[in-house]
């Protein structure tokens, strides 16, 4: 099926398009009121993942009331250490936690890798379900989360403030570390693979935590395993490219390695200026982002001038993902994300002339 939209794949290619593309990460979910309903009809956020038809329904939702360029699988980045069988579970106005955490060489040996379409099945139904529904309208993202940043969660046991036992194992028992990121990265693998195959027409991997390492460590723990991730994805499918995207979250000192990965684009946090951040690596990859999320709380002129703000420092020509820096906060007005969207459109045909 022929893409209508496609801008968005052509300028992560960095190929001419007629505007600048944009997305919002979390574009499906809680600010929307239609999200809310249908995750109470779920009953809870994992049944909403697992079930097809839902995550399909919520994936589409954004797309009814703005004009984005892409859709992105609903879905969450513990999906794997969940397959492992860790337990994980969701406490109210707490984040995601594991039954069970990894300590031990022991458990890393007895971690299995899971089979993207049995014990993962439910993504890949949920990714066929969404192309199908999408119609060839816009591109479907697939996504996953990155070894370093899975392996933070499956060894704190949830979100941590100063990630002490995961760095306690990286200097201490570096070996067990590295056994776990590299059999995440093995998983990972096999998991965009799966999502590829079932529909996905890009993927992007989700370094949250990455940012909390040191220069070298980051190297060792975090980036090493996406460039073993993004060597072994297939890069064509259907007929055409299938881009990749690493974002790392306070990742903006390492642009030119990440770049150096052979990964298609980056994502900027809001704290990287998007000028420079084309001056040291725009020749080699396309950048996705990067405006603060808290600015979709500002007046409709606001909003529009950071728009502004950030499309012209970046400038003319293709390579340019418009996106927010992370994810949408739960509270923000939707038709503030609407003005967000029809800016980018409005003011950037001039810089693609």
């Amino acid at each position: 099926m022929q893409l209508k939209n496609d801008r968005y794949l052509k300028a992560l290619l960095k190929q001419p398009v007629d505007m600048t593309p944009v997305w919002m990460m979390r574009q499906a979910g809680r600010y929307l009121p239609e999200y809310k309903a249908t995750r109470a009809e779920a009953g809870d956020f994992m049944s909403l993942c697992k079930n097809a038809e839902l995550a399909c329904e919520v994936t589409l939702q954004p797309l009814r009331r703005f004009p984005l360029d892409a859709a992105i699988l609903f879905s969450d980045i513990l999906t794997i250490p969940d397959a492992m069988g860790l337990g994980l579970y969701f406490e109210t106005n707490e984040g995601p936690k594991f039954e069970r955490t990894i300590q031990s060489k022991a458990d890393v040996e007895a971690l299995p890798i899971p089979d993207p379409e049995d014990e993962l099945g439910y993504v890949m139904n949920a990714v066929r379900t969404i192309r199908t529904a999408l119609k060839g309208d816009v591109p479907l993202i697939g996504f996953s989360g990155s070894p370093w940043t899975l392996a933070t969660y499956m060894i704190e046991g949830g979100s941590s403030k100063a990630f002490t036992k995961i760095k306690k194992m990286a200097f201490s028992e570096p070996a067990i570390l590295h056994a776990l990121l590299d059999k995440l990265a093995d998983s990972v693998i096999l998991y965009l693979n799966a999502q590829i195959k079932a529909g996905a027409q890009s993927v992007m991997v989700f370094d949250t935590w990455g940012g909390v390492l040191s220069g070298r460590d980051y190297k060792l723990f975090s980036l090493q395993y996406m460039e073993k991730i993004v060597s072994g994805l297939i890069r064509e499918n259907e007929g055409r490219r299938v881009p990749v995207t690493l974002f790392t979250k306070n990742g903006g000192t390492w642009l030119e390695s990440i770049a150096a990965t052979g990964c298609d684009a980056i994502g900027l946090d809001w704290t990287v200026d998007i000028a420079d951040a084309r001056k040291r690596v725009g020749h080699k990859v396309a950048l996705q982002g990067n405006m603060d999320p808290s600015m979709l709380y500002a007046p409709a002129p606001r909003i529009e001038e950071e728009v502004e703000t950030i499309l012209s420092a970046y400038g003319e020509g293709t390579g340019h993902v418009f996106n927010l820096g992370h994810g949408i906060h739960l509270d923000v007005p939707p038709e503030n994300a609407g003005t967000f969207v029809n800016a980018v459109h409005a003011k950037s045909a001039r810089f693609h002339k």
